[in-house]
């Protein structure tokens, strides 16, 4: 009886990888996730600023792509096409929430601030870290960040704290590159006058999404695909 093939994932280009997912080999999609769920769990939470509805943007993202990893060629890196799918999920969530919202309102129902309450309630988990100040500087800047327009907000996440390139967060986003680049100079801009550079400097460490939140999201997507 042939053993099977044991695969060092981290050494497959983007094509074997989403081939070995397509084929739901466990292993393959576990460092799937792994890699990608801080990336596209910010790139969620930047449209929907909300933690919960950016988990499960992130959820939906993953089954979607990987039921439909056989068509990905490789024209783009595999992040990229993943991100892209995120955005996505997360601006049919927000389209189905301001529906939702606009036919509270326009049956004339006058609690919709406290629905959106409940909605809210329980979505930021307690932050691990013992330090106060740490949990406050966080907390400053999530708001700041939160606070931008919403054709801001995404470009900065994606550029500033993820990293992408501009022609990467172009392809996400499905823009110019040159209006990520205004949009960009614009968000931090706006930043600027409330952040100071120490503050600026501490952005990696904001919208932690790792550990046991982490480790629950990948669970989910695992049993989702039926996976084990």
């Amino acid at each position: 009886m042939t053993a099977p093939l044991r695969h060092d994932y981290s050494d497959l280009d983007d094509l074997q990888l989403a081939r070995l997912c397509s084929q739901r080999d466990p292993g393959a999609v576990r460092h799937l996730l792994t890699t990608n769920n801080q990336r596209l769990f910010r790139a969620a939470w930047s449209i929907l600023k909300d933690r919960s509805e950016a988990e499960e943007a992130v959820q939906s993202a993953y089954v979607r792509a990987i039921g439909a990893m056989q068509g990905f060629a490789g024209r783009s890196s595999l992040s990229t096409w993943l991100t892209r799918i995120v955005v996505n999920e997360s601006l049919a969530i927000l389209r189905t929430a301001r529906r939702r919202r606009a036919y509270l309102e326009l049956e004339g129902v006058a609690v919709i601030e406290r629905y959106r309450e409940r909605l809210m309630q329980g979505s930021e988990p307690v932050a691990p870290d013992a330090h106060a100040a740490g949990q406050q500087l966080r907390a400053l800047i999530e708001r700041a960040v939160a606070g931008l327009p919403d054709q801001f907000r995404t470009v900065f996440v994606l550029r500033e704290i993820e990293g992408l390139a501009v022609e990467e967060t172009a392809e996400a986003l499905g823009i110019p590159a040159a209006t990520v680049k205004t949009r960009l100079l614009r968000a931090r801009a706006r930043l600027q006058r409330a952040l100071t550079p120490e503050v600026r400097n501490a952005l990696l460490g904001t919208f932690p999404f790792a550990g046991a939140d982490c480790d629950a999201l990948g669970a989910r997507v695992l049993a989702a695909l039926d996976i084990r």
